[in-house]
C-alpha cells in the first residue's frame, strides 16, 4: 500500500488505453491519456464552497505536494515538470467543485506529511495508505482501495515464493508499508535459522522497477495499481505473482486541524461520485477495480 506510512512509484512512459501498454521505457515522465480517454469537466457547487475554511477560500489555489514517481497515480509528464495521472485527476475534480484550483508540486514521499504538517502544502496527494500511525498526524479522507501485489520475472526463474522469500533479492520502495513487510519478513527468516531476505531499497519506484527488470533484484512488491501496471509496461519481461492482498484504503491528506477543509473535500468526493467524475477519471486511467462509494475522514 503505498507507502508505510509510503509510496511506490513505477514511472514507466505511460501509454493509453492500459490494454495496449507495452513499453519497455524506464525514462522519467509519460504521455497523458488523449484520445483514449474521457474528458472530464467539473462545475463548481457554491453549497460546498462554503463548506471551505476562509482562510482557504480567500487563498483560492491550494499547494498540493506529490511524489511524482508513481505512475499510474501520480508522475511526470514529459515536460519533466508537469505531475499527472489518476490522483491528480481526482483531485483536481475535487478542487474544481468546491471552486479552488490546484499548484502541484514535486517531493520525495517520505517528506510528503512533514510538508502539510509545516505548511510548505496545503494538501499533500499520493497514494498514501490509510492507517493508525498517519492518522495521528494529519486528516485522511478515503478515495481508493490498493492492496500489495509481488512481482516477479517472467517464469519466476528465482522461485520465488511470497510466503518464504528467504535467501531472495527483493526490492522496495523507501518509507513503504512493504519495506515494514520486508523487515518483518527478513526478522522472521533469522529467527528460523534461514538466509535473510537481501532487501534493495530505493527512493523512487521507478528504480526499484528497472532494477527488477535488469535482473539486479529477484522480485519486487509495491501497491497493486503500480505493481499491475508496471507488469502491463513490460509484459515480456515481468509478471505477478500470487494476488493482491492486505487492501485498504488510500487517503488524501490535510492538517490536523483542518477538520472542516476535510469533510469538504469528502463531501466533494461524494458530489464527483455522484456526477459520474470519479467514475470516468478512474475508467480513464485503467482503475476501476480500486474504485469506492464511501468517503470519510479518518476512517
Amino acid at each position: 500500500m503505498r507507502r508505510s506510512p509510503l509510496a511506490l512509484s513505477a514511472v514507466l512512459a505511460l501509454t493509453f488505453p492500459l490494454a495496449a501498454c507495452g513499453s519497455d521505457s524506464l525514462e522519467e515522465g509519460g504521455e497523458s491519456a488523449t484520445s483514449a480517454t474521457e474528458s472530464v469537466e467539473v462545475e463548481a457547487d457554491e453549497s460546498l464552497s462554503e463548506m471551505v475554511p476562509a482562510e482557504i477560500k480567500d487563498k483560492g489555489t491550494l499547494t498540493v505536494g506529490s511524489d511524482a514517481s508513481y505512475a499510474p497515480n501520480e508522475f511526470l509528464g514529459d515536460d519533466g515538470k508537469t505531475v499527472e495521472g489518476m490522483d491528480v485527476d481526482l483531485f483536481d475534480a475535487v478542487a474544481d467543485k468546491l471552486g479552488l484550483k490546484t499548484q502541484w508540486q514535486n517531493g520525495p514521499f517520505d517528506a510528503l506529511i512533514l510538508g502539510v504538517d509545516s505548511g510548505k502544502y496545503d494538501v499533500s496527494v499520493s497514494s498514501f495508505t490509510i492507517n493508525d500511525e498517519r492518522k495521528e498526524q494529519v486528516n485522511m479522507i478515503s478515495y481508493f482501495s490498493a492492496g500489495t501485489q509481488w512481482v516477479t520475472t517472467t517464469g519466476n526463474p528465482e522461485g520465488i515464493d511470497p510466503e518464504d522469500a528467504c535467501g531472495k533479492t527483493v526490492g522496495v520502495q523507501k518509507g513503504t508499508v512493504q519495506l515494514d513487510e520486508i523487515k518483518d519478513a527478513t526478522k522472521k527468516c533469522e529467527e528460523d535459522g534461514k538466509e535473510p531476505i537481501n532487501s534493495v531499497v530505493e527512493q523512487e519506484q521507478s528504480k526499484v522497477t528497472a532494477s527488477l527488470v535488469s535482473g539486479k533484484t529477484d522480485a519486487m512488491l509495491a501497491d497493486s495499481p503500480i505493481a499491475l501496471y508496471a507488469v502491463k509496461q513490460n509484459e515480456d519481461k515481468l509478471e505477478a505473482l500470487g494476488e493482491t492482498y492486505d487492501s485498504a484504503p488510500y487517503g488524501f491528506v490535510v492538517p490536523k486541524d483542518q477538520t472542516e477543509f476535510a469533510d469538504a473535500i469528502a463531501e466533494a468526493l461524494k458530489a464527483i461520485k455522484e456526477d459520474g467524475t470519479y467514475d470516468t477519471v478512474l475508467k480513464n486511467w485503467g482503475q476501476e477495480s480500486g474504485g469506492v462509494d464511501d468517503f470519510a475522514v479518518n476512517p
